[in-house]
């Protein structure tokens, strides 16, 4: 037999009647003070607020008007159509078996992933200020790059419309072309699985009696550079001492070859563009 539930106290009834009436005068004070945000907002003693208004009209009419334009209208036709298409095609991938094995890889990734990160991290902010300073350091071949590439792409876009032409005249042979492809491919397609699984499980009985002999020589070959590492340091201060020396040299020999090749574009220069003046023969020798 059900037991009837007791009646709450007095204390319990006065406490819910302090709360409800807590609550009910805070909602009370909030809506007093956006009420008076409303009025402070559009008084009309000094023009401010009708000026609002009419800014709030004006805006608001305008985005009707642009709403009701045939671009805009289009875009929100494809942007219903891109939600329909993701929840149409979402949905049964999100269900399908072979998303089961796709969410464990990526939580395997995601858990094996986060102590690389944080290891490679602090290399990581050290690569990309490199990097920010090596593109700042090149920002004046920057434009000469641009202008190359797009030469580039004005002389390849000839091509590419003359290919897609000959394509599209020869839709009949390219489709013989597939469907020979398909039937000579089809029937090697249960052999290649089969081959596929033998060789997967040869590699893998490979590498698995790998392992062991290359992780005895990482172990080794780590033992080996710990214990030639003076001898590494030494030579890398030897080549950085012969490049420092070397430096003078090789700075010498470049300038020597820009001001060579400046004197022989001088010299082609005035050969190939008509002189001035008849006679007058341009020549410049190296300094």
């Amino acid at each position: 037999m059900a037991t009837i539930p007791s009646l709450p106290s007095r204390d319990d009834v006065l406490r819910m009647a302090r709360g409800t009436t807590d609550i009910t005068g805070q909602l009370l004070e909030t809506a007093g003070n956006l009420t008076r945000i409303a009025i402070n907002t559009f008084d009309a003693r000094d023009g401010s607020g009708a000026e609002v208004l009419r800014v709030l009209r004006r805006t608001t009419a305008e985005l009707a008007e642009a709403s009701a334009s045939p671009q805009a209208q289009e875009a929100f036709y494809r942007i219903v159509e891109t939600l329909t298409r993701l929840g149409t095609s979402g949905a049964p991938l999100a269900v399908h078996p072979v998303s089961e094995p796709a969410q464990a890889l990526l939580t395997a990734l995601g858990e094996s992933l986060l102590p690389v990160l944080d290891a490679v991290e602090p290399a990581v902010e050290e690569f990309a200020a490199a990097l920010g300073e090596l593109v700042e350091a090149t920002s004046p071949l920057l434009p000469t790059t641009a202008g190359v590439a797009a030469g580039a792409l004005l002389a390849v876009t000839p091509l590419l419309r003359s290919a897609a032409d000959v394509l599209r005249e020869s839709s009949p042979e390219l489709n013989r072309i597939a469907d020979a492809l398909t039937a000579a491919l089809a029937p090697l397609m249960p052999l290649q699985v089969a081959l596929a699984e033998r060789t997967a499980a040869a590699g893998a009985n490979v590498v698995r009696a790998a392992l062991p002999p290359l992780a005895d020589l990482t172990e080794a070959a780590a033992a080996t550079t710990k214990a030639a590492r003076p001898v590494l340091i030494a030579g890398e201060e030897l080549l950085v001492s012969a490049l420092e020396q070397v430096q003078p040299l090789l700075l010498a020999g470049v300038a020597r070859t820009g001001r060579v090749a400046r004197a022989a574009a001088v010299r082609v220069s005035a050969a190939v563009s008509p002189a001035a003046e008849q006679g007058v023969v341009v020549a410049v020798s190296p300094a």
